[in-house]
C-alpha cells in the first residue's frame, strides 16, 4: 500500500472534528483550507495548516469536504454509536467473522493500518444478551497509553460492532496490559508499514 498524497479541500461549512492526538473536539469553520491525508474506515484525517495540526472528521461530514459520505457512515451508523442494536435487527447468532471484519474497518487516524492488523484488539467475546440479540465485548489497547484519540477509536469500533446483524449490545473497553508493541502486529500490518 502506498501512502495517500494529501489533497487540498476548502470546508464548505462549519464541521465538527477531533484534534489529533489530543482527542479534543474542535469546530472547523467554513472556508478553512485542509489537506486530506488519510481516508480509511469511513473517516477522514485532515491537516489544517492555519490551525496548526491534524483533525479527524466523521464520514457523515464528508459533504463539508466536497466528498461523498462513505458507505456505513451516514445517520444510521451514528444511531448505533451508543451500542444499541442495528437497524437491521437480530438475524440469528452473531458471526464472529463478521465482527472481526467490522473491526478491520477501524483505523487510527494517524496510521494507515486497521486496529486488528495493528494488534490492538486483545479479546473478543460474544455472549447471550436478550431475545433481541447477543452482546459483543471487546478489549483493545492503543499504540501509546497517552493517546487522546482512544475514546474516538473505541467509539468507532463500538459503533461498527453494533451494526453487525444480531448484535443487541456492544462494549469496547480500553486496556493497557499487556503494553502494546510492534511485535503484536499481523504480518499484513507490518507489510503495510514496511517493517516486515
Amino acid at each position: 500500500m502506498t501512502p495517500q498524497t494529501p489533497t487540498a479541500h476548502t470546508l464548505s461549512r462549519d464541521c465538527a472534528s477531533i484534534r489529533i492526538p489530543s482527542g479534543e473536539p474542535v469546530n472547523l469553520p467554513a472556508g478553512t483550507s485542509v489537506y486530506l491525508t488519510q481516508s480509511l474506515g469511513g473517516t477522514f484525517t485532515v491537516q489544517a495548516p492555519s490551525l496548526g495540526g491534524l483533525f479527524r472528521i466523521a464520514g457523515s461530514d464528508a459533504d463539508a469536504l466536497g466528498l461523498d459520505v462513505p458507505a456505513g457512515a451516514g445517520p444510521a451508523a451514528s444511531a448505533v454509536s451508543s451500542g444499541r442494536p442495528s437497524a437491521a435487527g437480530p438475524s440469528g447468532p452473531v458471526s464472529e467473522t463478521a465482527v472481526w471484519d467490522r473491526l478491520r474497518t477501524v483505523y487510527d487516524p494517524e496510521i494507515p493500518v486497521n486496529i486488528v492488523d495493528l494488534g490492538l484488539v486483545y479479546d473478543l467475546r460474544i455472549l447471550p444478551a436478550s431475545a433481541a440479540g447477543e452482546r459483543v465485548e471487546v478489549k483493545m489497547t492503543l499504540t501509546a497509553p497517552g493517546c487522546g484519540m482512544g475514546g474516538a477509536i473505541a467509539a468507532d469500533a463500538q459503533s461498527k460492532i453494533a451494526a453487525v446483524p444480531g448484535v443487541a449490545e456492544a462494549e469496547v473497553a480500553l486496556v493497557w496490559d499487556p503494553p502494546w508493541s510492534a511485535e503484536m502486529m499481523t504480518p499484513e500490518g507490518k507489510k503495510i508499514l514496511g517493517i516486515a
